[in-house]
């Protein structure tokens, strides 16, 4: 099959719900290992695509029943109800009966349904009983939380939606048969509108205007292009862009892919303009047609699910050792090989974390909920907990430090002068450009001074355009002033501008650009970028009125004619915030492709320490090794290219860090891509939300550090879980060994053992809602296998220590050390073991005094006293027959509170040694 190499990544974007930016980057990973990319598509598709590309763009229309103004109302939705929402076919969501089965089919729940089986074959029904109970609730428990959780990150992600903009015609009326369509001019007002909808209403005939940061929406045939550079690499690995133009110059090109005027679902804008109209959605797509070809395989899990996996099978390891040893330790000291069996089974159960899958989503589904309740959409559940483990931020400057509110501040000639005229040629270029307006643009636009008293748009005519790119850093128009000449504006960052200038006006004159005129220039901008001022230079140059069309070759032999300068001022709440990331052990980088001297500036203003500066030149002389070693100790990284960023993001990730980026740029995409965890806004361009894990509603770092703390509450609740659960089930098999060897009965029957196992589980539903302290939240977290085995094998045994003593009492104190009497010692240890598991969960949640220093929330109190008040119950209540058990003499009670007092005693006082030797996480 020509499509192998897409395989993974396309089964993990169609099975796992990833987004396209994860699907690009396993694409172009499994490209890179090796595997060819597809040279065809299915043949009839790949024809039909090859034809519409021949055809002329009139032609392409009257086949698709559009129009060079667009599709009406009418005319899209009879086309949607035709074709369908414009959706590449995921797994369809699980009837609720097979997403039932999926709850239950794991090797927990066939251990206890197995173990219930024999139960009912011995006909013991109270065993069956309780065993069918703990098999139903483990399963409904997670049924009901994963379908809340499910439905919560469902309604999250509808809150981020991306956007095409399409023409809208407003009636049937046509363009006269002699009027030529010119899909570059801006349609009629009477005709038509541009409007933002969807992508997923997206039907074939729409005509799509893009622009620079824009996704390709569908399959495209392009009728109007300026400059359009589309990056590919989710569907050929090719890492640098393709242009794409309106006709397709060899007709001798097969292959899809490489056709030069269309464009397909999954790519990018990277620059440019162009007009453009659907010819395919949803599944018929070229993406669509490869996903078809793989829906019916295996999912593969996510890394996160695969850590929680890990961490469930070295507890089942560890099961799979310890019963064989209870069965042939109870098979041949007891005589009785059935009721050892049926005892080993009890004892695997009790090990198996059955809870861990429901304990795992319903904390991250309730810390997503939290999120969004701070302004924190949360795309992808899994990457909470890499917000939490998450030790450094690497952050752009516009908009993070800063207010993302440029004012134009000032307007001088190329020595420092104030000049209208370098205003209004500024005004001129702002206003005429059609693609991606950035903040300086706007703020160009709004300069109050220039809204009173400038009124220059009404003598210019536009002629051209040549759009900004980021290998150039620069864009221009031509525009045209009564048609008597053509005037080139080009605005952009200061060196892009000096590179293609030859002269400086000076007044009435012009000046050549000598060696001492430029030295002269870069003093005069560097003082205004150490006022913390952005300097954008303008430059012009006058051409004859004989063309309409102009490209990146007409930016030479420039008149530079001065300089606007802009202000961002920092926002009052970035200094707290990067003051509270720092106190919780997030290092901040500022990774940007403004100017070092700016960026400098706003860093002082901010309070962040600058430990070292390196510019996009700098990282471009070292090897990953030296890049990586010195991006440790620097906190500025300037005039940076897209590429840089994500290769900076990319080796301190090598280097053992979990990397956020905060990002909102279509130069950021690479970057978001990257690292750990994908931070953008609500407001960014549509490629780095789809790119991002994470949306902020509020561009503040104070909402992030609000996300960094929650995401580490989630882990550290996660946490408690698992250490619960792994020291105490060490500690329980530890005491069974030890009374099996001794006892000449049962320490505790495969029914109480399952009943206690039940109830503990039970006790810590509540964990996912309960406080964390203060000082687990002031580091970031990771899962640390090495340290949960340490832990489980430091505290179980002291659980077994109480247990040990427990029955000492039974045996020599209340004389229950007899077959006979085996009712009356396993009632006392059932008491004792549940309310120690239970007591557990308060002594290891905190490194603090448990109830005095550090309280559990009230769900996780309720729900420990009413499980201790069950466990009591059941032994002195009615029913102890029922469960073989019998009530204990009230003289038992005061050596429980002496043992369970001892108990808490040793345990804090082994935590402090612990947490002074290992650190207590």
């Amino acid at each position: 099959m020509q499509f192998d190499f897409l395989k993974p990544a396309l089964l993990a974007f169609l099975h796992k719900g990833l987004s396209i930016r994860q699907f690009r980057q396993l694409a172009i990973l499994d490209f890179l290992r090796g595997a060819a990319v597809g040279k065809e598509m299915p043949r009839q598709q790949a024809e039909r695509v090859r034809a519409l590309s021949l055809l002329t763009a009139d032609a392409v229309l009257d086949r698709l029943g559009s129009h060079e103004q667009g599709l009406t109302e009418q005319e899209a939705d009879n086309q949607r109800e035709r074709f369908g929402p414009n959706e590449v076919v995921q797994e369809q969501p699980l009837s609720w009966q097979a997403h039932l089965w999926l709850c239950y089919r794991n090797p927990f729940n066939v251990l206890l349904t197995l173990l219930a089986v024999i139960s009912y074959l011995t006909e013991d029904a109270t065993a069956t009983l309780v065993i069918g109970a703990m098999v139903v609730i483990s399963t409904l428990l997670r049924f009901v939380q994963e379908k809340r959780s499910n439905g919560a990150a469902d309604r999250l992600k509808e809150m981020v939606s991306n956007t095409a903009t399409v023409l809208r015609r407003e009636s049937d009326a046509t363009v006269p048969a002699d009027t030529q369509r010119r899909f570059d001019m801006p349609p009629r007002p009477h005709d038509a509108r541009k409007t933002e909808i969807a992508i997923k209403q997206l039907v074939p005939g729409d005509i799509v205007v893009l622009s620079a940061g824009d996704m390709i929406p569908a399959d495209l045939r392009v009728l109007a292009a300026k400059d359009l550079f589309v990056s590919q690499a989710a569907l050929t690995g090719e890492s640098l862009p393709v242009e794409k133009f309106a006709t397709q110059h060899d007709p001798s090109v097969t292959h899809p892919l490489a056709l030069e005027n269309l464009c397909f679902m999954g790519a990018n804008v990277v620059s440019g303009t162009a007009t453009a109209v659907i010819v395919a959605t949803g599944n018929h797509t070229y993406f669509g047609a490869l996903a078809e070809r793989v829906t019916a395989q295996d999912r593969t899990p996510t890394q996160f699910q695969a850590g929680v996996n890990k961490v469930s099978w070295v507890l089942i390891r560890f099961m799979l050792v310890m019963a064989p040893l209870v069965l042939l330790i109870n098979g041949f000291t007891k005589g009785d090989w059935l009721e050892a069996a049926l005892f080993a089974l009890s004892i695997a159960v009790g090990l198996t974390p059955e809870m861990l899958p429901m304990i795992v989503t319903s904390t991250l589904a309730k810390g997503a909920v939290v999120l969004s309740r701070k302004q924190v959409i949360v795309k992808r559940l899994d990457a909470i907990q890499n917000f939490g483990a998450m030790d450094i931020l690497c952050t752009d400057k516009t908009g993070t430090l800063t207010q993302d509110r440029i004012v134009l501040e000032r307007h001088t000639d190329a020595f420092g002068t104030v000049e209208d005229g370098v205003l209004e040629m500024a005004y001129l270029n702002s206003y005429h450009q059609t693609g991606l307006k950035n903040l300086l643009d706007v703020a160009v636009l709004e300069h109050v001074e220039l809204n009173k008293t400038l009124d220059i748009a009404g003598n210019y005519r536009k002629v051209d355009e040549i759009p900004f790119d980021f290998a150039r850093r620069r864009m221009s128009v031509v525009v045209s002033e009564h048609d008597e000449h053509h005037l080139l504006i080009c605005k952009g960052a200061l060196e892009e501008v000096l590179a293609v200038c030859t002269h400086v006006r000076h007044g009435a004159s012009v000046q050549p650009l000598s060696a001492r005129l430029l030295a002269q220039i870069r003093t005069i901008t560097a003082g205004l970028n150490q006022e913390g001022l952005r300097v954008v230079a303008v430059a012009t140059r006058e051409l004859p009125p004989v063309r309409h069309s102009y490209g990146v070759g007409d930016e030479a032999e420039l008149v530079l004619v001065g300089y606007i300068a802009f202000l961002d001022p920092p926002k009052e709440t970035t200094a707290p915030a990067l003051r509270a990331l720092h106190a919780h052990g997030v290092e901040v980088k500022v990774l940007t492709g403004d100017n070092e001297l700016v960026t400098l500036k706003v860093c002082k203003e901010v309070g962040l320490p600058v430990k070292g500066l390196l510019l996009g030149s700098d990282t471009e002389a070292m090897d990953d090794a030296r890049l990586a070693a010195a991006a440790e100790t620097t906190t500025v990284f300037a005039k940076l290219s897209p590429v840089q960023k994500e290769r900076l993001v990319r080796v301190l990730r090598d280097r053992g860090h979990v990397v956020g980026f905060l990002g909102d740029g279509i130069n950021d995409a690479p970057a978001l891509r990257a690292a750990d965890i994908g931070i953008s806004v609500d407001s960014a361009v549509d490629i780095a939300k789809e790119a991002a894990d994470i949306i902020l509603l509020e561009k503040s770092l104070m909402v992030l550090e609000a996300g960094v703390i929650e995401g580490r509450r989630t882990f550290a609740n996660m946490l408690k879980y698992i250490k619960m659960t792994a020291s105490s089930n060490f500690g329980n098999v530890f005491s069974v060994l030890v009374a099996s060897a001794f006892l000449p009965f049962l320490p505790m029957l495969p029914m109480h053992l399952l009943v206690q196992n039940l109830l503990y589980d039970i006790s810590q539903i509540a964990i996912p809602f309960d406080h964390v302290d203060p000082e687990s939240l002031t580091r970031p977290q990771r899962w640390n296998p090495d340290e949960l085995g340490r832990f489980m094998v430091f505290f179980g045994p002291i659980s077994s220590i109480f247990d040990i003593a427990t029955y000492g009492l039974m045996f020599f104190v209340f004389h229950a050390n007899s077959a006979a009497h085996q009712t009356l010692f396993q009632s006392g240890w059932f008491i004792e073991g549940l309310l120690s598991q239970t007591l557990v969960v308060h002594m290891i949640r905190t490194r603090k005094l448990p109830f005095i220093q550090s309280r559990a929330a009230w769900p996780l109190l309720a729900m420990g006293l009413t499980i201790a008040s069950i466990g009591i119950f059941l032994p002195m209540g009615p029913l102890a027959h029922y469960f073989k058990l019998q009530a204990l003499p009230w003289s038992y009670f005061p050596w429980l509170a002496a043992i369970l007092l001892a108990y808490m005693a040793l345990t804090q006082g082994m935590k402090g040694f612990y947490a002074r030797r290992y650190g207590w996480q």
